[in-house]
């Protein structure tokens, strides 16, 4: 399914003012292509679900900070957030991952998704659907900030 501007666009505002608002200080503003977005998001999507970890790290710039619900502290780093990705491949076989809507707003891209995994020690299947903002540099993720319920993530 392609997703759609207009569906997240209403909120864009809100996401980003909770995300401490805009700071191009570190990421000037550039016009991203639409299309180039969406080539990101469904080459990250496809590493996602075929479980290849380096494929879906090298997505991310060297340089980048994932904020996630559930964690007082942001990851920083590839290398950190690769540590992350193993665990998680490891506990959860990816099922899906589809994406709503897209914004996009100089260099910020907003999403709304959900997504559904299998816990591989019990087999259970979880969905969850949530929101994100990012910055993308030079074609690569740079910042991440994630809003879903932790608790749609219980074994």
């Amino acid at each position: 399914m392609r997703p759609h501007f207009w569906g997240v666009a209403s909120i864009a505002a809100a996401l980003i003012a909770a995300s401490g608002g805009v700071h191009y200080s570190s990421c000037p503003m550039s016009d991203l292509k639409r299309s180039d977005v969406v080539s990101l998001f469904d080459r990250r999507r496809a590493a996602w679900l075929a479980s290849d970890e380096a494929a879906y790290v090298a997505l991310w710039a060297e340089d980048m900070v994932i904020h996630l619900p559930g964690r007082e502290e942001p990851i920083s780093g590839r290398g950190a957030y690769a540590e992350l990705i193993a665990e998680s491949t490891a506990n959860m076989r990816p099922v899906s991952w589809e994406f709503h809507s897209l914004a996009i707003d100089g260099d910020r891209v907003l999403a709304e998704w959900t997504i559904s995994g299998e816990f591989r020690a019990t087999s259970k299947e979880v969905t969850w659907r949530g929101m994100s903002i990012c910055t993308i540099r030079d074609g690569l993720i740079v910042t991440w900030r994630e809003y879903w319920d932790p608790a749609a993530l219980r074994p």
